[in-house]
């Protein structure tokens, strides 16, 4: 049999695409950080960034970060809660601005992501270099910075069809390239204009702009790399590595609860325990309070409490799963499949 005819169907590769990858690495991967190094000699001789780019670091950041996970991610990804078309098409906007790869590239990607997390062809694992500290290291690197080089490219016929037939969304993100840049200029163009001067532009190009875009990027990178390898496991699945970060939790929008997330990765909510706390999911029930979302999945603690207890089973350790105590997992309402004792989310 032909190597080609062994190929799988589920991806594309080819040196164009190979190439328009490299490109987009270095275009909002390597250059954002000679751009931050820039903003931090700037401050070091003199120029700080003023209360006006600050601002507007923290709303650009909030606004293009929280519309990865909102968006991206719990919405477009997983399909957990439903929104009206002009919420879509805002969430696909600003998460294109933080220029991640367009919203039907991260959503295929990250769909073939949770059905092979940690096996081959899991585009980002940490974990298939080994394990000897080379190996994890390696592994480390390659999962938070260097698979962005060249990869297979997932089918986006395959893996998000329901996507593609969402018209407005699909023309918005096509628009990638002007939304990154709109996310870069408006910044610019608010500081000259606030501080009347061409350092006021670039200050706010750099601080906006260019360290936003570097920071959430940083934050994205981290989910793949190292919730894959350090924190701790309350579910500990045979199928993938995924680790809860209470760091994590909270300063990548709730991101951080990423073992809790596989195991019930179409629930809208990522923190099971009344110390976890879940910005992107606050931001959903408030949405769900107005109007804005409805549908919005989320587990029955019941539901938790058998995923816990069938996994501790599966992993040999049945005495402790006869007295394992739920309690402090909290209560939710909606059941939805659960991977490992349901159908695949």
């Amino acid at each position: 049999m032909s190597s080609s005819a062994k190929r799988d169907r589920k991806v594309v590769s080819s040196p164009y695409l190979h190439k328009l990858q490299r490109r987009h690495f270095l275009l909002f991967d390597i250059l954002p950080i000679l751009g931050t190094a820039v903003a931090v000699i700037l401050w070091v001789l003199g120029r700080p960034p003023s209360t006006t780019d600050i601002v507007m670091f923290f709303t650009l950041w909030a606004f293009t970060g929280f519309s990865l996970s909102i968006g991206y991610h719990r919405l477009f990804t997983h399909r957990s809660f439903k929104t009206y078309m002009p919420v879509r098409v805002l969430l696909t906007a600003f998460g294109n601005m933080a220029a991640r790869s367009t919203m039907i590239t991260w959503t295929s990607q990250h769909r073939r992501h949770h059905e092979l997390a940690d096996h081959d062809g899991d585009v980002h694992s940490p974990n298939l270099h080994g394990h000897t500290l080379i190996g994890r290291m390696r592994g480390l690197w390659y999962s938070h910075f260097t698979w962005m080089l060249e990869h297979d490219y997932p089918n986006v016929v395959h893996y998000v069809p329901d996507l593609l037939a969402d018209k407005p969304v699909v023309k918005t993100d096509r628009m990638y390239y002007r939304w990154i840049i709109i996310g870069f200029v408006a910044p610019a163009v608010i500081g000259g204009l606030v501080s009347r001067s061409w350092m006021g532009a670039l200050l706010g190009f750099l601080w906006g702009g260019v360290v936003r875009q570097f920071v959430v990027a940083q934050q994205v990178s981290a989910l793949n790399s190292l919730t894959h390898m350090f924190g701790s496991r309350p579910f500990k699945m045979s199928d993938n590595n995924s680790h809860n970060n209470g760091l994590f939790g909270v300063v990548t929008w709730g991101e951080g609860w990423h073992n809790n997330h596989h195991a019930f990765p179409a629930s809208a909510n990522f923190a099971f325990r009344w110390y976890q706390f879940d910005p992107g999911y606050a931001i959903i029930r408030l949405m769900e309070l107005v109007g804005l979302a409805w549908d919005v999945r989320r587990h029955p603690s019941e539901q938790i409490t058998a995923k816990r207890l069938a996994l501790l089973e599966e992993n040999g350790n049945a005495r402790f799963a006869s007295g394992f105590n739920p309690e402090g997992f909290g209560s939710f309402a909606g059941e939805v499949p659960v991977r490992g004792v349901g159908p695949r989310a």
